[in-house]
C-alpha cells in the first residue's frame, strides 16, 4: 500500500476528522464541566462512580481529539512514523479507555442483577440485629462502636456510591491492563513491519483491529441482555424513582446494542479504521471518509454523550446530611412504653431501618 505521506489530507478525509475532533470535543467539555459541579456539589463523598464514569468518558474523548487533530498534523507534515505505530497507538488508546468505560458499567450492572431480594436483605439485616444483642450481652460495654452500626458501616463502604471495587470491578481492571499490553504487543510488531521482513504492517493492524471489533460486538450484547434483565427486575418495583431510571437502564442498553453492533460491523466489512490513519492512492475517498465518520460517530461519539446525558443529575447533598435514623431512635428513647415495645420486638426496629435504607438506595447508572 502507498502511503499518502508527503500530501495533505484530501478535502472529504480533513472535514471528516475536523467534525469529529469538534463533536468529541464538545462532549469533553460537557463531560469536565459536569464532573467540576458535582465535585463542588458533593465534596465530602470523595470519588463516586459518577465522577468516575465522567472522567473516564472526558479523558476518552480528549484522546479522540487528539487522534483526529495530530492525523491531519501528521499526514500533512509527512511523520514517517504515523504508519507505522504512532497512529495506531493513539488510536487504540482512546478505543481501549472507551470500552473500560463501558465494562464497569456492565459490571454494575451485574452485580445489581445478582443481588439478594428484599427478603434476604431483611433476613441478614435481622439477623446482624439479634447478633449485635448477643455480643452485647455478652461484653461489657466500652468505648468502640455497637455492633449494628459495624455492620451498616460495613455495607455502606460497599454501596454503589462509593468507589469500593468489587471481584468484578477489579476483573475489568485486569482485563483493561491485558488489553492495553496486548495492544503495545502489536504496536512492537507493527513498528517491526516497516522493513523488509515476513511482517505485513497493514495485516497486523487490521487483525487487531478486527478482534477489537468482536469484543465491542459481545460487550453490546451483554450490556443489552443484563440491561433488559435488570429493566424487567426494577418493573417489579413501584417507585417514581424506579420507573424513571429502569428507562435509562433500557435506553442506554438499546443505545449500547445499536451502535456498538453497527460499528462492529462496519469495522468487519470495510478497512475504515485502517484508513482512519492509513490512506492508500487508489482508495476512494467521499465513500471512505463517509465511513470513517460514521464508524466513530456512531461507535463513541454518540455512547459517551448518551452515558453523560444520563449522567447528568447533581446528587442532593441534603439527602446525604439529614440524620432521619438518629431522630426516630431519639424519639423512641425518651417514651418508655415505646421503648419497652421496641425491645419486646426487635423485628420493628429492623423494618424501620430497612425501610430507610431502601428509599436511600443509589441510581443504576
Amino acid at each position: 500500500m502507498a502511503v499518502l505521506s508527503a500530501s495533505c489530507l484530501p478535502p472529504p478525509v480533513f472535514a471528516a476528522d475536523a467534525v469529529l475532533a469538534v463533536l468529541d470535543g464538545a462532549i469533553a467539555v460537557v463531560c469536565f464541566v459536569q464532573l467540576l459541579r458535582i465535585h463542588l456539589q458533593s465534596q465530602q463523598q470523595g470519588w463516586t462512580s459518577q465522577k468516575i464514569f465522567h472522567l473516564m468518558i472526558g479523558s476518552c474523548t480528549i484522546g479522540f481529539v487528539a487522534f483526529f487533530i495530530t492525523t491531519i498534523i501528521a499526514t500533512c507534515e509527512g511523520w514517517r512514523c504515523w504508519p507505522h505505530s504512532c497512529g495506531f497507538i493513539l488510536m487504540a488508546c482512546p478505543q481501549i479507555l472507551f470500552l473500560a468505560a463501558f465494562l464497569l458499567i456492565l459490571s454494575f450492572w451485574v452485580d445489581l442483577c445478582h443481588q439478594p431480594n428484599d427478603e434476604e436483605e431483611e433476613d441478614e439485616e435481622q439477623n446482624s440485629y439479634v447478633e449485635s444483642l448477643l455480643d452485647k450481652s455478652k461484653k461489657k460495654p466500652g468505648p468502640g462502636p455497637p455492633a449494628g452500626d459495624t455492620h451498616r458501616a460495613r455495607r455502606s463502604c460497599c454501596s454503589w456510591p462509593g468507589v469500593r471495587l468489587g471481584s468484578r470491578q477489579k476483573f475489568v481492571i485486569l482485563v483493561i491492563v491485558l488489553t492495553f499490553v496486548f495492544m503495545f504487543a502489536f504496536a512492537v510488531l507493527i513498528w517491526i513491519g516497516r522493513a523488509e521482513n515476513p511482517l505485513d504492517s497493514s495485516l497486523l493492524t487490521r487483525v487487531y483491529l478486527d478482534i477489537f471489533s468482536v469484543a465491542v460486538l459481545l460487550l453490546g450484547g451483554a450490556l443489552a441482555c443484563y440491561g433488559m434483565i435488570l429493566f424487567s427486575k426494577m418493573s417489579k418495583v413501584r417507585s417514581e424513582t424506579v420507573s424513571t431510571e429502569k428507562w435509562k437502564v433500557a435506553s442506554l442498553a438499546i443505545v449500547s446494542l445499536v451502535c456498538f453492533a453497527s460499528s462492529a460491523i462496519l469495522a468487519l466489512a470495510t478497512n475504515v479504521p485502517v484508513l482512519s490513519y492509513r490512506y492508500s492512492e487508489d482508495s476512494n475517498t467521499i465513500f471512505g471518509s463517509v465511513f470513517m465518520f460514521l464508524y466513530f460517530f456512531i461507535g463513541s461519539s454518540v455512547p459517551c454523550g448518551f452515558v453523560i446525558w444520563v449522567m447528568r443529575e447533581i446528587p442532593q447533598r441534603a439527602v446525604i446530611e439529614r440524620p432521619i435514623q438518629q431522630t426516630v431512635v431519639t424519639f423512641i428513647r425518651d417514651n418508655r412504653s415505646a421503648n419497652t415495645t421496641t425491645n419486646q420486638n426487635p423485628q420493628w426496629r429492623t423494618a424501620v431501618t430497612s425501610s430507610q435504607s431502601k428509599t436511600l438506595k443509589p441510581s443504576p447508572i
